[in-house]
């Protein structure tokens, strides 16, 4: 259950923004080095609960079992999950043992209930963070938007993924007016719609767009999935290299911030499809259910009579009852509110969107600590996945427990 809003302490060792997979794995790897810590910090999130847009978006989107492998998740140990799931063996999925949905929802909230953090999530929306810099006590301020507030020494911003991002076209839709026939994927809820004999346009490359486009062929739509590139077939969205010395070692020894990020956007290269889905799109698509647009993009969309009336760029026009934009999102600290007053005091160099954090992911000559997809250049690829939050909580928890590792 949410803390009560009257447990708002007026100070706080440290506060956590986001309780999302990858503050819940912060939280535990911290505890697990430090007991005493679990009355010293505070969890702050919109929605008051442990990964709720986590289990709304696997929800939604009606998505069977996740991507990454039973190793990669929230508990310090990890062959938890595997324990976890001694009797039921049929939800993890090969190769790799990918956990599925529930599995991993009911583990998520045992993991809660063991390490005791069910009330450590404070429902409050953080609006402003207010470096505070003193002689005596350096520490920041957290504004919410009902106006309270508190001071913690040190925070760390554990926050998704950034801002939706929507083709040029779109941008010049009125969408709220339209919201119901053209959306970004992160609005889409499969469970609620009746779809049977509406033509569906879904753009973009990635697993969701696969989602999205198998979800409303099963709900009777007839689909096209559009992509600009031709479609990727991956099991994971980075190579499991990433997640050891194998290209770990170059990455780290490269001193060109620039040339860490170009390491990074080739490794993702776009979004990818797992092969279990594309065996899905491809048997759908045999049977006239999907068309696979690839290679194409829409130049302009307009709604005439109850229909989007679909440009592309090679001239062809079409006719929709719904568009999907499968478009991804985009994080850049420079855009980020809750950056703009901490980045004033503690001047970081930016790159391409990304900070450049010191090696316990902190901002230069700070106690304020990065985790997710805004920590990859010191990360890597897999920064955004839970796998990229375990490699994260081996910087920031020493940061955390050890005095002579806090910064002055």
């Amino acid at each position: 259950m949410p803390t009560n809003n009257s447990t708002l302490p007026q100070y706080i060792d440290l506060a956590i923004v986001g309780a999302g997979v990858q503050a819940l794995t912060l939280t535990t790897h911290l505890l697990q080095k430090s007991s005493k810590h679990s009355s010293k910090f505070i969890v702050i999130d919109s929605d008051g609960v442990w990964m709720k847009q986590w289990h709304h978006q696997f929800a939604a989107q009606q998505i069977p079992h996740l991507r990454s492998p039973a190793v990669h998740h929230p508990d310090p140990n990890s062959y938890e999950l595997r324990r976890f799931a001694e009797n039921r063996k049929n939800e993890l999925f090969p190769p790799y043992d990918r956990p599925g949905t529930k599995l991993f929802a009911d583990f998520c909230h045992e993991v809660i209930r063991r390490w005791d953090l069910e009330d450590k999530v404070y429902r409050g929306k953080v609006r402003q963070i207010l470096p505070i810099k003193h002689r005596s006590r350096s520490g920041f301020q957290l504004v919410l938007d009902d106006e309270k507030s508190l001071i913690a020494r040190k925070v760390v911003l554990a926050i998704g993924s950034g801002e939706i991002q929507l083709p040029e076209w779109a941008k010049r839709i009125d969408l709220d007016r339209l919201s119901d026939r053209l959306c970004h994927s992160v609005a889409v809820d499969l469970r609620h719609l009746n779809l049977a004999r509406e033509r569906i346009l879904v753009i973009g490359g990635g697993l969701t767009s696969a989602h999205l486009a198998i979800g409303a062929i099963n709900l009777g739509a007839k689909v096209t999935l559009m992509t600009r590139k031709p479609l990727q077939e991956k099991i994971f969205d980075a190579d499991p290299g990433w997640l050891g010395p194998k290209y770990l070692k170059d990455f780290h020894a490269e001193t060109d911030w620039h040339l860490r990020w170009q390491m990074i956007h080739n490794a993702r290269n776009g979004g990818s499809i797992t092969p279990e889905m594309m065996l899905q799109l491809r048997k759908a698509s045999r049977e006239g259910k999907v068309a696979l647009n690839q290679n194409c993009q829409v130049s302009s969309a307009s709604w005439q009579d109850n229909n989007w009336q679909v440009n592309c760029q090679d001239n062809n026009k079409h006719q929709f009852n719904r568009i999907w934009l499968a478009t991804g999102t985009k994080l850049d600290a420079r855009d980020l509110p809750l950056l703009k007053d901490v980045l004033q005091v503690y001047p970081t160099e930016i790159v391409n969107g990304l900070p450049v954090l010191d090696d316990r992911l902190r901002l230069p000559k700070s106690n304020f600590l990065i985790m997710g997809a805004l920590a990859a250049l010191q990360i890597g690829p897999v920064a955004r996945n839970i796998a990229g939050g375990i490699r994260a909580c081996e910087r920031i928890v020493p940061a955390l427990i050890k005095p002579s590792l806090v910064a002055i």
